[in-house]
């Protein structure tokens, strides 16, 4: 699961149990996967993220409308995520020691890590079918229909079990509007390849979803985290919404909130208005995806909140394509950040290629 137990289990087969020296040599070899070289040295990451990463990084990729292009690299991140999907169901009498099902799923790691969530299969799911729109030569073959399927009914059995959200109050778990807004996202997707397949069950899951999200709303218009892809083109929840964050854009036409909000539970910017690159690609990313309801807001149809945002991250880029690494973006616990050193460039990208899509071709 993490650093901190892969250290135990280290410590647990190498001291007493001498005579079990293969096992600990499996251990060992895994090592390397919490092991990181950063811009600053090495470090030990809580919890590699792999299947996370990629499936994000393939989205990102993919609006950018640039597939032709980067063929290669979506063909090996196309193999790797096909490759980490769960395939079975934990050994033995499973369901007698309370876990789930998990064939079908995607851990937030690697398919040997074998523990499911439901936001990282929503989101390599949503990749996969993105990926399933382009021809094999440029992207690889399609997964089968029937890991597909596998993965639609691991999302239906998570709806409102939510001992595999593993980042919360850790004893007492709750629901989460980010994991359901991409569960929502990958069934839509979902339903338009394949149309009719448990059609019915994944059209209440979607319902049910949608009206949590609605009512996890605040009266400011903000969510724990802002998915408006996700509400269903409900117009009053999404002008909300949209009024929230443009409510928070800063001068410099970029957005910029600190971990500490996770603590508060109320948006807290970084320290002396400083905007963040990723934060800025959230919130450029979630004022699209609304659409028109987004220029509703807006007077005269008026774009610029968009153009000032994509002019900052345009000028933050570095000369050899990279982006600045800044505060942390993560967070768990409440009171644990984590730096998620990808989103630098993922985010970004992304949100970019939908703003030439969405803003300025539509114009």
């Amino acid at each position: 699961m993490g650093k901190e137990t892969k250290t135990n289990k280290n410590q647990a087969w190498w001291l007493p149990r001498h005579m079990i020296r293969d096992a600990f040599k499996h251990h060992l070899a895994r090592v390397a996967d919490f092991l990181w070289l950063g811009e600053d040295g090495m470090k030990v990451r809580v919890c590699a993220g792999q299947s996370w990463d990629v499936a994000f990084a393939v989205q990102a990729i993919l609006a950018g409308d640039v597939a032709e292009e980067f063929g290669s690299t979506l063909k090996k991140a196309h193999h790797f995520i096909k490759a980490s999907q769960i395939v079975d169901n934990p050994s033995g009498d499973f369901a007698r020691k309370y876990r789930h099902i998990s064939k079908g799923g995607w851990a937030f790691q690697v398919a040997d890590q074998g523990w499911q969530v439901s936001d990282c299969t929503a989101e390599a799911l949503k990749a996969l079918l993105l990926l399933s729109k382009f021809p094999s030569d440029i992207v690889g073959d399609q997964m089968e229909t029937c890991r597909f399927h596998d993965a639609v009914n691991i999302l239906l059995s998570l709806q409102n079990l939510n001992m595999t959200e593993i980042y919360a109050d850790i004893m007492v778990e709750h629901q989460y509007v980010e994991c359901t807004s991409s569960v929502i996202q990958a069934l839509a997707l979902f339903r338009q390849k394949y149309p009719v397949h448990r059609e019915d069950e994944i059209e209440q899951c979607i319902r049910r979803a949608t009206e949590f999200i609605e009512k996890s709303q605040n009266e400011d218009g903000s969510w724990a985290y802002q998915q408006l892809d996700s509400v269903n083109n409900n117009s009053t929840y999404i002008r909300k919404a949209c009024q929230f964050l443009l409510s928070k854009q800063l001068r410099n036409g970029g957005w910029g909130e600190s971990h500490l909000s996770s603590t508060t539970k109320a948006y807290t910017n970084l320290d002396g208005e400083k905007s963040h690159i990723v934060n800025t690609a959230w919130a450029m990313l979630a004022l699209m995806k609304a659409g028109q309801l987004f220029f509703e807001v807006q007077a005269e149809r008026d774009a610029s909140p968009l153009h000032k945002a994509a002019g900052l991250i345009m000028n933050m880029q570095l000369g050899n394509g990279d982006f600045p690494q800044e505060e942390m973006i993560g967070s768990f616990l409440k009171n644990g950040p984590l730096c998620y050193m990808a989103y630098r460039n993922i985010f970004p990208i992304w949100a970019l290629g939908e703003y030439h899509r969405l803003v300025l071709c539509s114009d």
